[in-house]
């Protein structure tokens, strides 16, 4: 210990002397790594403002949770009146898991009794917990306390984003008034909530923004023309005056959509903090209430706040007399200013909360040296411009990094190096470890992500494009919402031509183009063009200039025409895919969650998925299916064509509907948005297209002059920051041009500090692998893009570096000045319809002869076992055998499997082949590649299968015209023809083994899947799962874990809500009712409420006999030494949480933990998994009381029989460690 003088108003709390114990005593006591030198400085940093500049990777979160325990430990605050406050639930959860286990430890340590014998901080550590919460969060809850004061309605509803945009876009969708726009409703919805939330933002009133936009827009138009100008106003200020005039006109449903909300007693995030800004700043009594409440705030990623939380904050806590406040924020990470945050607020701290000192963390635990080296070298403009920040440095020992760099002659070359390396570092980081290492490749564009991930899926490598704008960019998807618009948009050209073109139905260029004709029939437009002549330009006319008086191919679709305009295969699968379409439309009156899963099964695009390597295609579908329930949840009359268009807000808007909080993926490569990796880190990262126009990117022809959703600079909260706009009295029109463009230069040079910024996040989220490249040509333009800025930059300070911290790998020349593109130049081609299979083809092949080859091992073996009896059949012998298995035909690897599989485009059809042709399509006729179809009629694969519910009939049975009739069993038969190379080889019946059944009543081949099907289950039965541990456990998943490891390993892997419960040990009466006998109730983790712990208790309708039961036992009148203890242990490097019902002190000195029960006393065979629970009781105990094990008893009371169970021999701390790691992995 040491005794110390303490500066300012501590000594109010602690006495003139008193003694501290130093962060590095802290640290020894709990067992943890010793702080540095910085950390210690900010952690022992006086109760006072402190303003923390934290580099990337500089350890922010261990250095926040010691400073929490070190003010606790000194008897500054008690745990309860500490106030963290950080902006995502993820930040909120890791920094209040960190806090809350570190306050554990302390509880448990006999540093306390040293620093303060009476006990009194011990007892506020094991009793209270510290509030740490969301910057939004918190906002809420001061609204809820004190919104009456405003006044706002208690119990007010918080929209989500979802559910916000859903109602904006109501009110859109049902304006009357002329708006003066030919904008869509989906981007007007877009434009609506952007204005309301900057006006949230920075606290300002419509009436102001609308005096504002009709001033600009009279001087704009009412300036004289200077000599030499033509009377007409230039477009460019024809644009800024029609901004201005829009907005103007978004003010009334501004307000209609305002109403909207009071009336449902509901408000977004932007109202929820502009009204507790309002309450902080307007009522002293709130700001008294709450500085009462807590001595420490904690305030992190300060530098992504804006206006409305720094005027909050500043209200709050940095008025009056000064106390501990810590902001921590890196001013070089300042990457949110278009969503509202402001920059200058971390440099502003000093100013809004004297007397704040500054500190810093400097030293980063996560990148190598290599990349701190370019992540310097990025952010020194930055700090020549006046930036208050410091170069970050590697800590010591830290060790090498790989760090390559690269610019090519194209786009293809750039992106095969980038993904052969990356594959090359996943390999061998495998083959040196076991596990795959986590990678991310970090795009500044959205529409680069699906390229990226194609040629990473290529190499072999599992794939993950985060956030939904890249989502629907995916496959399966993208097929999923084509559906979904064709059912509901007759004219979505595109979405249906995918459709028909896609991999299942594969229809031929001639039969499109004959389709897109009957759709122009059926519009009463006339022919301009022969299918016959020229199919393809007809196809090219289905797609581009569908009006409202037009019908579309989803009309034809419904009612093709004449079948002889199509080829005979052709219009049957034109007629299936209408029919399936008909049948959908009739079911669309179901909820969207359902109706999407009904598209998604009768679209076959399920199993389609499935095929898939490595499952990737099911995980879209199913993160596509929780954006459709998050979207339903919101609003259950929320519809289709609503859906429909918030997809194209998430798809079109480049900064639109972010993907929310994203985790890092240890088993897949994440392609996502730099934004979106901010305080993520992988082992390895690659940056691709770091070239002109794209990072950064090109220059924007305006800021808020015509981006109509944007603040004027004047009417900010942080306007003192921004460029000023100054247009001199009197000034001519060119003048007044002058004066626009210069203040749209300077927001400019501000866009691209932002930019630099984002580079800066960028780089730095690397932890051993950095890959940045660029290219000279794109796939389109004349003109090559080349090294950015940026690129350069960088390639300068590694050759500048007398110990290069990259390898350039390749550095392109740059192309000759008049050199054509050599990519644009190139034909582009691709078979039509394609081949489904792909690259795949010999794969699934070579599989297909494993599972015949295994079939006709089962077909043997089952002969050659002669039955011994009825009885012994060959599902008797071996369960996985059925009966139709001996009814195989001999197949071996001679006899192949092209008779199985869809046969490859080159062989030869069933139909006669059309003429050849050579036809030049327009760029946008493929909804996916803007290349250029090779023509063809044949089709040459296998008739796909029917949905469930189609029947089909000989069309010699069908009085009529099949084109006539609507229902799908009028239909034409399917042909029951094939090529001869794909029949099955004849054989000899003797072959054929008896069955009751015979294979001649089975031509399809079904109880051959069947067989298939039953012998997969029964290998999976057998087949333990294999799952990646979480970093918590609960004690409930413990007890799940000893009595059942696959179920637990099974849920682990795909995890699924619990369906209510009311009889969960936490959810009971009994419990709430016990807790305020004993005077003590405690907030829960989720991970505590439902579970195996307590499963069987009783209904809360048996309360009354309940409290008897108790009332009448021994346990009654004992009083416990503590309820509701919650712990966290950790047990083989894992978390393991819980928390005990009561704790009793035993006249011999000893302890009993007592875990209440409301169900039934469990039979023998159950007891050895739930005396885990206990065993984690008993250890948890011990090591909070400092005391040995073999001094802690455990028992479950079974209150309602009066029944107290002691487990004998529970398992010790080993135990406990086996039982983990017997988790199959």
């Amino acid at each position: 210990m040491r005794v110390v003088a303490v500066p300012g108003n501590e000594r109010e709390r602690v006495g003139e002397l008193s003694r501290l114990a130093s962060p590095f005593e802290v640290a020894e006591a709990l067992g943890l790594p010793k702080p540095t030198p910085e950390q210690a400085a900010v952690v022992a940093a006086p109760t006072a403002p402190a303003l923390v500049v934290a580099g990337a990777g500089a350890g922010k979160t261990e250095t926040m949770a010691a400073r929490v325990v070190y003010l606790v430990a000194n008897g500054f605050v008690t745990p309860d009146r500490v106030l963290g406050l950080t902006f995502t639930r993820k930040a909120a959860r890791q920094l209040s898991d960190r806090v809350r286990a570190r306050l554990r430890r302390l509880g448990g340590s006999s540093l306390l009794d040293d620093l303060d014998p009476s006990g009194e901080r011990r007892a506020s550590v094991l009793t209270t917990e510290p509030v740490i919460l969301t910057y939004h969060a918190y906002a809420g809850r001061l609204v809820g306390e004190h919104g009456l004061r405003l006044p706002v309605e208690p119990g007010v509803r918080l929209l989500t984003e979802t559910a916000a945009w859903q109602l904006a876009h109501r009110v859109v969708s049902t304006w009357t008034e002329d708006i003066d726009t030919d904008k869509v409703p989906a981007t007007v919805t877009g434009y609506l909530l952007a204005l309301a939330g900057e006006l949230g933002e920075h606290l300002v009133e419509p009436t102001a923004l609308r005096k504002h936009a009709e001033w600009l827009a009279t001087v704009v138009e009412s300036a004289p023309k200077a000599p030499r100008q033509r009377d007409a106003l230039p477009e460019k200020l024809k644009d800024i005056i029609g901004a201005q005039r829009l907005r103007v006109n978004l003010l009334p449903l501004l307000e209609a959509y305002q109403a909207r909300k009071r009336r449902e007693a509901a408000m977004d995030f932007a109202d929820q903090m502009s009204l507790a800004a309002r309450l902080a700043s307007e009522h002293p009594e709130v700001v008294r209430g709450e500085r009462e409440r807590y001595g420490a705030v904690l305030l992190d990623e300060y530098q992504d706040t804006g206006h409305a939380q720094r005027v909050l904050l500043r209200s709050l806590f940095g008025r009056g007399e000064p106390m501990s406040v810590t902001s921590v924020g890196d001013p070089a990470q300042a990457i949110y200013g278009w969503r509202g945050a402001s920059a200058a607020n971390l440099p502003r701290f000093v100013h809004d909360f004297p007397p704040a000192r500054k500190y810093g963390l400097l030293t980063s635990f996560r990148n190598p040296p290599e990349v701190l080296t370019l992540a310097n070298a990025v952010s020194a403009p930055l700090r020549a411009a006046g930036l208050d920040v410091e170069e970050l440095r590697a800590r010591p020992g830290a060790g090498p990094g790989d760090v390559r760099m690269g610019l090519f002659t194209d786009i293809r070359a750039e992106l095969d190096w980038m993904a052969d390396t990356v594959a090359a570092q996943w390999e061998a980081h495998l083959d040196s470890s076991d596990e795959p290492p986590t990678a991310a490749v970090l795009v500044r564009r959205r529409a680069d992500m699906a390229g990226i991930a194609a040629v990473l899926r290529e190499r072999g490598l599992p794939v993950e494009v985060v956030g939904l704008g890249g989502l629907l960019d995916e496959p399966e998807v993208r097929d999923l919402t084509s559906a979904l618009r064709v059912l509901v948009d007759p004219l979505a050209g595109t979405a249906a031509a995918r459709l028909l073109t896609g991999s299942r139905w594969r229809v031929a260029a001639v039969d499109l183009a004959a389709l897109w004709q009957r759709a122009r029939e059926l519009a009463g437009a006339p022919s301009r063009q022969s299918v016959a002549d020229n199919p393809l330009a007809v196809i090219a006319d289905a797609l581009p200039g569908e009006h409202a008086e037009q019908a579309g191919l989803a009309d034809a679709l419904d009612d093709p025409g004449d079948p002889t305009a199509y080829s005979a295969e052709g219009y049957r699968r034109i007629r299936r895919l209408g029919a399936e379409l008909s049948a959908l439309r009739r079911r669309l009156d179901q909820p969207l969650p359902e109706l999407v899963a009904d598209v998604e099964r009768t679209l076959l695009l399920d199993i389609e998925a499935m095929a898939r390597p490595g499952g990737v295609g099911r995980a879209h579908l199913d993160a596509f299916a929780d954006v459709v329930a998050d979207f339903a949840a919101a609003s259950p009359s929320a519809t289709l064509p609503a859906l429909l268009d918030y997809l194209y807000t998430a798809e079109h808007a480049e900064d639109g509907l972010e993907p929310g909080e994203v985790e890092v993926a240890e088993n897949r490569v994440q392609v996502l948005t730099m934004h979106s990796a901010k305080g993520l880190e992988w082992h390895i990262v690659a940056l691709p297209h770091v070239v002109k126009d794209v990072f950064p990117g090109r220059k924007k022809t305006s800021c808020w002059l015509k981006a109509v959703a944007e603040l004027p600079a004047d009417l900010r909260g942080d306007a003192e920051d921004l460029p000023k706009l100054r247009i001199p009295g009197g000034s001519n029109r060119k003048e007044v041009e002058e004066a626009l463009d210069r203040h749209a230069d300077d927001f400019e040079d501000r866009r691209l500090v932002e930019e630099r910024r984002l580079l800066y996040v960028a780089l730095t989220r690397s932890e051993h692998s950095l890959l940045v490249s660029g290219h000279w040509w794109a796939e389109t333009g004349d003109k090559p893009k080349g090294p950015s800025a940026f690129l350069t930059e960088l390639r300068d300070a590694v050759l500048a570096a007398d110990h290069p911290p990259a390898d350039l790998v390749h550095w392109a020349p740059q192309p000759e000045e008049d050199e054509p593109n050599p990519l644009a130049s190139q034909t582009k081609s691709a078979d039509w319809p394609a081949d489904p299979l792909g690259k795949r083809r010999a794969a699934v092949a070579e599989g297909a002869e494993l599972v015949l080859a295994a079939l006709e091992r089962l077909r043997t073996a089952t002969a050659d076992t002669p039955p011994a009896s009825p009885a012994a059949t060959p599902a008797a012998v071996n369960p996985a055998v059925t009966p139709a298995v001996a009814a195989i035909p001999a197949a071996t690897a001679q006899s192949g499997v092209a008779a199985q599989l869809p046969p490859e485009p080159e062989q030869p059809d069933d139909l006669p082949p059309e003429p050849e042709a050579d036809y030049d399509v327009p760029p946008d006729l493929s909804p996916d590649h803007d290349l250029p179809l090779e023509p063809t009629s044949e089709y040459d694969d296998l008739p796909p299968e029917p949905p469930e519910d189609y029947t089909e009939g000989d069309p010699a049975d069908q009085p009529g015209d099949p084109a006539d009739s609507d229902d799908p069993a009028d239909l034409p038969a399917e042909p029951d023809h094939l090529p001869d190379d794909q029949a099955d080889p004849p054989h000899d019946p003797a072959d054929v083994l008896d069955e009751p059944d015979g294979s001649a009543e089975d031509p399809e081949g079904w109880a051959r899947d069947v067989d298939v099907l039953l012998a997969e289950r029964a290998a999976a039965a057998d087949r333990r799962e294999r799952v990646v541990l979480p970093e918590h456990l609960s004690v409930s998943q413990l007890v799940e874990l000893a009595a059942d490891p696959d179920l637990l390993a099974r849920r682990l892997r795909r995890p699924l809500p619990f369906p209510p419960n009311p009889l969960a040990r936490r959810g009971t009466a009994f419990h709430t009712w016990l807790e305020q006998r004993f005077g003590a109730s405690r907030l829960l983790d989720l991970d505590e409420l439902p579970g195996a712990a307590d499963e069987g208790a009783s209904p809360d309708t048996e309360l009354g006999r309940l409290q008897e039961a108790f009332l009448a036992s021994r346990w009654a009148d004992r009083t416990p030494h503590d309820v509701e203890v919650p712990f966290e242990a950790e047990i083989e490097g894992l978390s393991v949480r819980g928390r005990m019902d009561a704790v009793f002190a035993d006249p011999d000195g000893g302890w009993t933990v007592v875990d209440w029960k409301t169900g039934a006393v469990p039979d023998e065979e159950r007891m050895p998994a739930l005396s885990v629970q206990l065993a984690a009781y008993r250890l948890a105990w011990a090591a909070l009381a400092k005391t040995p094990v073999e001094r802690v008893r455990a028992a479950f009371h079974y209150v309602r029989h009066d029944h107290t169970l002691r487990p004998a021999d529970l398992l010790d701390a080993d135990g406990l460690r086996a039982l983990i790691r017997s988790v199959p992995s």
